[in-house]
């Protein structure tokens, strides 16, 4: 399938239910890959954001079912190449050698590529929802974008934190490291005092 598998749009309606179509197959094949990710992760803490993440997924998976159901539909997917391509990505990472912490920075901007797409898909039918006077799905969709982007931002944390310093061989970043100046107030002699 295409992003837009119809030939023809009657209707805002039509567009509306392929989208959550392209959605549901998107979440049950990351629902799928999930835990996988967290099987190849070096670190703990990786693997337990990635198991959190699949956990969340199953929760999208049921908002979705909730919003065709809101509407009178019954669930369905419409195969999603998009998120195939992007899986297919994430299994070439899996399946790489050499150094793990490397790997798991691979893993982390692999993950991101496969959160993005979903963000945009929900910042989508959340609008065409809202647009329609669908309230129950576009606040079922915003719950779903709300917590992908808290996902975003705790991997973002964490590859800045850990996972990339690692990765390239420096020391994890800590504001208690020794001789480390924290940048968020200036130091005395720093900055010349009036």
């Amino acid at each position: 399938m295409a992003l837009f598998h119809r030939q023809h749009f009657d209707s805002m309606n039509d567009l509306l239910v392929e989208q959550l179509e392209d959605l549901y197959d998107a979440e049950k094949r990351q629902c799928e890959t999930q835990s996988k990710l967290a099987d190849k992760a070096e670190t703990a803490e990786l693997a337990s954001v990635f198991r959190q993440q699949d956990s969340i997924a199953r929760t999208h998976v049921t908002r979705l079912e909730t919003a065709f159901h809101e509407l009178g539909k019954e669930p369905k997917g419409e195969t999603c190449d998009a998120m195939k391509g992007l899986i297919k990505e994430v299994e070439h990472v899996m399946g790489a050698e050499g150094d793990p912490s490397v790997r798991d920075a691979a893993l982390i901007a692999s993950a991101q590529r496969i959160m993005h797409y979903e963000m945009a898909g929900y910042g989508t039918v959340r609008t065409f929802a809202e647009e329609m006077g669908h309230q129950r799905i576009a606040q079922l969709m915003q719950e779903s974008l709300d917590d992908e982007e808290r996902f975003d931002r705790q991997l973002t944390d964490l590859a800045k934190r850990r996972i990339n310093p690692n990765a390239a061989g420096k020391p994890q970043h800590s504001d208690d490291l020794p001789g480390r100046q924290r940048f968020d107030k200036p130091a005395s002699d720093t900055y010349p005092q009036h």
